[in-house]
């Protein structure tokens, strides 16, 4: 596996243990890793629309105003993915945490 993709894919999965435990801070840079490609990841706006979305219902304007810039670039059909696909995180989570 390349640097570039080592990298990207130790820092997802990082934030991604972050965000399980409902970390306001992992949804929003989870976003930007996925809205940017940082990281040497690939861009996925679905993805980062899920991502804003959670951070934005945790309480972060940034993300907020993030999940607007990114809407923009996306179709109704993908924002709706993105919004069913936060909800079976925060579902699978709650269930998690029960």
């Amino acid at each position: 596996m390349a640097n570039g993709v080592k990298s990207a894919t130790f820092l997802i999965e990082s934030r991604l243990r972050a965000a399980a435990r409902g970390d306001m801070r992992a949804y929003y840079d989870l976003g930007m890793i996925y809205s940017t490609g940082s990281g040497g990841g690939a861009v996925d706006l679905v993805e980062a629309h899920k991502w804003f979305n959670l951070a934005a219902i945790a309480g972060s304007e940034d993300a907020q105003h993030c999940r607007a810039e990114i809407a923009e670039d996306m179709t109704a059909r993908e924002i709706a993915i993105a919004q069913r696909a936060a909800r079976d995180w925060l579902a699978m989570t709650e269930r998690r945490a029960a």
